[in-house]
This record gives structure tokens, C-alpha cells and sequence, in this order.
């Protein structure tokens, strides 16, 4: 019968924790990066909003579609933010 190896063991759980911890990690940075895309497109959005409320028409129907497209975008990122930060320590 072998004798029990403290040193192993506390190796074997250092190990473990690093690349938990590390996986961890990853998916935070995912997380907290496409956050900041988000908010990044819903600055956009209301930036196109403001020029389309202030310019006439031919260019007004263009900052619309680029506000929607924004609005859009900011929502794929929430989207893939929310997925990231479920998988967070999974």
C-alpha cells in the first residue's frame, strides 16, 4: 500500500485551481469585452439619432437605417455578454 503524498495532492489541486481559474478568466474578459462593444454601438445609435433629428431630409433617412443598424449590433453584443458571463465558472 502506498503512503499518502501531501505534496502531490497540493500540487494536483494547485493544477486544478489554475486551469479553472484561468478558464474562469477568459470568459470574464469575453464577458466584460463585449459589454464594452455594446455600449460602445449604443453610443453610436444615439449619436445617428441626434443628427437624424437635426438634419433634413435626404441625409435624416440615412442616420436612421446606421441608428438601427447600431441598435442592432449593441444588441448581438448584450446578447453574447450575457452567454459569456453564463458560462462563468461552468
Amino acid at each position: 500500500m502506498k503512503k499518502f503524498n501531501p505534496l502531490a495532492a497540493m500540487a494536483i489541486v494547485a493544477l486544478t485551481g489554475g486551469i479553472l481559474s484561468g478558464s474562469a478568466l477568459a470568459q470574464t474578459g469575453t464577458a466584460v469585452k463585449e459589454s464594452g462593444k455594446a455600449v460602445a454601438e449604443k453610443t453610436m445609435e444615439g449619436k445617428e439619432t441626434v443628427q437624424a433629428a437635426v438634419t433634413k431630409e435626404p441625409k435624416k433617412s440615412v442616420h436612421k437605417a446606421r441608428a438601427k443598424r447600431h441598435a442592432a449590433k449593441a444588441s448581438m453584443h448584450d446578447a453574447n455578454a450575457k452567454a459569456a458571463g453564463d458560462k462563468i465558472g461552468k
